[in-house]
């Protein structure tokens, strides 16, 4: 009885300990953030979220993922601005320039980042679009889901199947068993305030009262979001559109130019050109099978 116990501690730790900032080898050249962002800082139950708004417009909102930050999202901001579209980035508590969540430095979870996103949102008002990466697509379908904010349009970028997905993975990486899983799902669920199954990005969409017009971004080659959820979720959400790429993996996707024109222009309510692959999965290439040589 003790082993599940100090197991499933072990575990819990573990899942919402904020892995440290990968920090993007690829920002704006221009260094956006030091020379047109204007910094601002709003509270959540006492705690500073901190942030950068730049130009002026209809909002946007961009929420970073899972260890990410304001900083990896910085390579859309010219692309926004240069549609007339202003840009609002912040750091979810426990990330970044933001004060640690409620559970401490170095420990959150896609609820608090929702929160973090409302709290936001409280301050900027209703969203022309929302750009989330990552785990950053499950906290603003929990924002949107729970009346946290508003927006018309919404890119999801590489986002995550949610925490069932997730839950199955862990289990496998670090080989507990059933006791083990259902001491930390109690844990997690009396953490966050719900249960494991509504924390899913399709589940989330398809409770939506209103769903705001979507777009899925995603890489086909990516090994730590798998693309086919993100083209099931936009399967399922009438009017959607999935933007495949190749080669970009998880987070270069975010400095692509083409990315970056692609979410601006979906932002402006412009249309968008159509994906490398368009959605599909590519064909593969025809196998090269040399010749046999021949003696005379």
């Amino acid at each position: 009885m003790v082993a599940p116990r100090l197991t499933a501690a072990w575990a819990y730790r573990l899942w919402f300990q904020v892995p440290p900032p990968a920090r993007s080898a690829q920002t704006s050249p221009d260094g956006i953030v030091e020379l047109l962002g204007s910094p601002f800082e709003t509270k959540l139950r006492g705690r500073a979220i901190r942030g950068w708004t730049y130009g002026e417009g209809p909002v946007v909102y961009l929420v970073h993922g899972w260890g990410g930050s304001a900083e990896q999202l910085e390579p859309l901001v010219r692309h926004l601005l240069a549609q007339g579209l202003k840009v609002v980035a912040f750091d979810g508590l426990s990330h970044g320039r933001s004060d640690a969540g409620v559970h401490g430095s170095g420990s959150s979870d896609a609820v608090e980042l929702g929160r973090s996103l409302d709290a936001v949102a409280a301050t900027f008002g209703p969203a022309r679009a929302v750009v989330a990466h990552s785990m950053g697509a499950l906290a603003a379908l929990l924002a949107l889901r729970h009346g946290w904010l508003a927006t018309e349009r919404l890119v999801l970028v590489a986002p995550v199947e949610g925490v069932p997905d997730f839950l199955v993975r862990f289990r496998s990486q670090l080989r507990f068993g059933r006791r083990t899983e259902r001491r930390l799902i109690a844990r997690a669920e009396q953490r966050t305030g719900y249960a494991v199954a509504e924390l899913d990005v399709s589940r989330l969409g398809e409770q939506l009262e209103s769903r705001p017009e979507l777009l899925v971004i995603h890489d086909l080659g990516d090994r730590e979001t798998p693309h086919e959820p993100s083209a099931r979720l936009v399967a399922g959400w009438p009017g959607a559109e999935l933007y495949s790429t190749s080669g970009l993996g998880h987070r270069r996707v975010l400095a692509d130019a083409a990315v970056g024109g692609t979410v601006a222009r979906f932002a402006a309510r412009l249309p968008v050109e159509p994906s490398l692959h368009a959605g599909d999965v590519p064909l593969p290439l025809p196998r090269f099978e040399p010749r046999e040589s021949s003696v005379a």
